[in-house]
């Protein structure tokens, strides 16, 4: 064999109790688990005092351009991820043609970066998928991909920006570009219902597209319309609306922020075991963390988004509209802020796009507005136009005991929501999966070590139908990760977010080493994992 992993302690990611055995990898799979020992192999690792799991998979990744941009890509491959799912929240870059592409870039250029240094040879989603298979000069990516057809684009190239139903023929179009998706390899659709243009559509379009994921075998994993003010009847909306399409729910970092909501997750809970009681197919993913993340822009009511970032940006340099938007925010709640009126000292500058602004980085607005002796909108709207809505957030408003309830499900699996963009990211793009295994597992005792590595392992790819991942079988791809129980542990917190993990000196994508002795090998085994036919 090429490799033997020898005395390791497995976790199968089944959930149940580990075991210590020597593992045999040939030809990038795991061919021979032997609990007595004794394999042989042309390279022999001991991995005594290391746990040997499956490789973790971020079911909630924003790595679109970060895969094409970063050979090292140690954000993930350092935490044992060996599987991100990226078109996440209904805006990402396939399918688009010469004018949404452009249009994309810019929305989301606080996830992202605008892309200038990224050839975007592609327009469908398979040739997305192909440019990730070939990565950088045809070697791959540094760990494997799996993509959502973003509903967000869909409609940004078959309706426009504008808020209104679409045509009949406009609904075609975007069931035929769907359909297209699945086809050529996407595991399901997601959508973001609070972001533009996505959020405009009724539950009725809605319902048609999931049709269509649902013929294909796939999933809908919705960031729905809030997680804020009607953050329970949002999340009961995607249910009865999956429901009434026949596709499997998986609900993207079910969270209940803000402060209506302290205290409240056993009530999402019992919502969704009295649907799982009644037949639902329904996942869900969080980070370990209680701060959300996204950009400046999105706080925006969505009124002052119809049209596109253009649009947007006139309506702010106009005073009376402007002000109206002030309005919206800090009075009535604006739906861009989940129905809540904004707090503006939980808003944390995280990046921005212009090096000159980067004073209001590591600061709320509402410090930033006093040091400058003027309002935080002032301060807010004047950060909108000069960085060209291309600053990304931090949004202080969560709650530890409703992320210790939520992660404790039976259903839930592991997703960063990392942006890997500004001088000051979300710890979480770094440390989500290790700080599970450190903090929540050895620390706090949240949950079992078994019951955790299968919450980031093996429930992520049942959802994903992937038929030979997320478990240590005989006979299952060789992604797998070894670290070590006593110390493993995010490096990354809010004041050095970009530090990497502790206690993960190994781990392996296709049967070859991406981490070895703790350092990012040139190993590029990363590849585009498309969806299972059914």
């Amino acid at each position: 064999m090429e490799l033997v992993v020898r005395g390791a302690r497995v976790v199968d990611g089944t959930g149940g109790p580990s075991y210590r055995a020597d593992v045999g990898v040939q030809g990038g799979r795991i061919v021979s688990i032997e609990r007595g020992g004794g394999l042989g192999g042309r390279r022999v690792l001991d991995a005594d005092g290391l746990v040997l799991a499956p490789g973790f998979i971020d079911m909630h990744a924003h790595s679109d351009l970060a895969l094409l941009r970063d050979p090292d890509h140690s954000a993930k491959a350092a935490q044992g991820v060996t599987l991100e799912v990226i078109g996440q929240d209904g805006l990402s870059y396939a399918p688009v043609d010469d004018r949404t592409l452009q249009e994309v870039r810019t929305a989301i250029t606080g996830w992202n970066g605008h892309g200038e240094d990224i050839d975007f040879d592609w327009r469908t989603v398979g040739e997305y998928l192909d440019r990730l298979d070939h990565g950088f000069d045809g070697e791959g990516i540094a760990v494997n991909a799996a993509y959502l057809i973003p509903q967000g684009t869909v409609r940004m190239l078959a309706v426009g920006w504008e808020d209104r139903e679409a045509t009949p023929e406009e609904l075609d179009r975007m069931r035929e570009l769907v359909a297209q998706g699945m086809r050529e390899g996407a595991v399901g659709m997601s959508s973001g219902l609070t972001y533009t243009p996505g959020m405009y559509a009724k539950d009725a379009e809605l319902t048609e597209l999931c049709r269509v994921v649902a013929e294909y075998g796939g999933y809908y994993c919705p960031h729905h319309r809030s997680y804020g003010a009607g953050a329970l009847e949002a999340y009961e909306e995607m249910v009865e609306l999956t429901r009434t399409a026949d596709c499997a729910l998986h609900l993207a970092h079910a969270t209940m922020n803000f402060g209506v909501n302290k205290g409240r997750a056993p009530e999402l809970l019992a919502l969704l075991d009295a649907a799982l009681a009644d037949g639902a197919d329904i996942t869900l993913d969080t980070y370990p963390y209680t701060p959300g993340c996204t950009t400046l822009v999105a706080m925006l009511p969505s009124w002052a988004s119809e049209g596109g970032p253009e649009a947007i940006l006139e309506r702010l340099r106009d005073d009376g509209t402007a002000e109206r938007i002030r309005h919206h925010m800090e009075v009535v709640g604006a739906d861009g802020c989940h129905g809540v009126p904004i707090e503006w000292d939980t808003i944390e500058i995280s990046g921005v796009t212009d090096p000159d602004l980067s004073s209001y980085v590591g600061r709320t607005v509402r410090q930033s507005a006093d040091a400058r002796g003027e309002t935080p909108w002032t301060t807010a709207r004047e950060l909108l136009l000069r960085d060209r809505l291309g600053s990304s957030i931090l949004q202080h408003v969560g709650h530890e005991e409703n992320v210790r309830a939520i992660m404790r499900h039976r259903v839930h699996t592991g997703g960063s929501d990392g942006i890997l963009r500004g001088a000051k990211p979300h710890p979480r793009a770094y440390g989500t999966f290790p700080h599970y295994l450190g903090h929540y597992v050895r620390e706090l005792g949240v949950f079992g070590l078994e019951e955790c590595v299968a919450h980031l392992t093996s429930r992520p790819a049942a959802r994903l139908r992937l038929p030979d991942r997320g478990l240590v079988h005989e006979g299952h791809r060789a992604d797998l990760v070894l670290f070590d129980p006593d110390t493993v542990a995010a490096g990354s917190t809010f004041e050095a977010p970009r530090t990497l993990p502790t206690g993960i000196p190994y781990v392996l994508v296709d049967g070859r080493f991406v981490i070895e002795d703790g350092r990012r090998t040139d190993v590029l085994a990363g590849r585009a994992v498309r969806r299972t036919p059914t």
